[in-house]
């Protein structure tokens, strides 16, 4: 039988429902009726029935919204455990999920910052990305911020950048600046963009991998294979 995906009251993977919806297909157009049928998901597309309403429509759209940032922290929380339990067969499990390398280890970085009980479910993985390089009492605080005014990620990521640049001190800045040629700039950026995350939280993310590979003398291959991309290269922190 093969598998689907079907979105209604709520999101589930049903094979009862895809044959339902299946049958229900092979019925002639004019017996159809929208409260019989499903939006079926498949591999290589979405399904989706004739009389759908607008608010039906709409909703659908939210809830596949919400299982695409879903899969990000499934993902992350998914890679984490496999290099902590299967450490010697890690790398052919990432090489699996047929991601780029840049992309899976954000995942898991981002993961790794946010345990389970600390992540709100009313911001998106998006929004904890953002911080995650932050202290934990500094990301605490962004997020309730985030939550209590409903930002978006980049109305969040503009609030972090100006607190950042009105903190910092002469003696911060100087320590934050570092001259870099501009090949290597747009080196990175492409990457980031390759990548699908903000510039600086690419920077700030393979820095960060880069500090805890030197320090966890436990790494496996696969981390290793995702830390090329500028670690050994240092870089200012102009978020202001």
């Amino acid at each position: 039988m093969g598998r689907g995906m079907t979105v209604s009251n709520s999101v589930s993977y049903s094979a009862s429902a895809m044959v339902r919806d299946r049958h229900a297909g092979a019925r002639p157009p004019q017996q159809r009726h929208p409260s019989d049928e499903r939006i079926l998901t498949t591999k290589n597309g979405l399904h989706i029935p004739e009389g759908l309403s607008f608010s039906e429509w709409k909703v659908a759209g939210r809830r596949l919204s919400g299982i695409l940032d879903s899969s990000c922290w499934w993902l992350g929380d998914w890679l984490v455990f496999g290099k902590e339990q299967y450490s010697d067969r890690y790398q052919r499990g990432v090489e699996a999920v047929n991601l780029s390398y840049q992309t899976l280890r954000n995942y898991a970085w981002v993961a790794r910052r946010f345990p389970l009980e600390r992540r709100r479910a009313q911001l998106s993985f998006q929004h904890h990305s953002e911080i995650a390089s932050l202290p934990d009492d500094e990301q605490e605080q962004w997020l309730d911020e985030a939550e209590a005014r409903s930002w978006t990620t980049k109305q969040l990521r503009s609030a972090v950048r100006m607190a950042q640049h009105n903190g910092l001190s002469e003696g911060d800045a100087s320590m934050k600046q570092l001259a870099v040629p501009g090949s290597r700039v747009k080196c990175w950026r492409q990457a980031a963009e390759r990548a699908g995350v903000a510039f600086e939280q690419w920077v700030l993310s393979t820095l960060d991998h880069a500090a805890e590979l030197e320090l966890d003398s436990e790494s496996g291959p696969p981390d290793t294979q995702l830390g090329n991309g500028g670690e050994e290269d240092g870089y200012a922190d102009r978020t202001g």
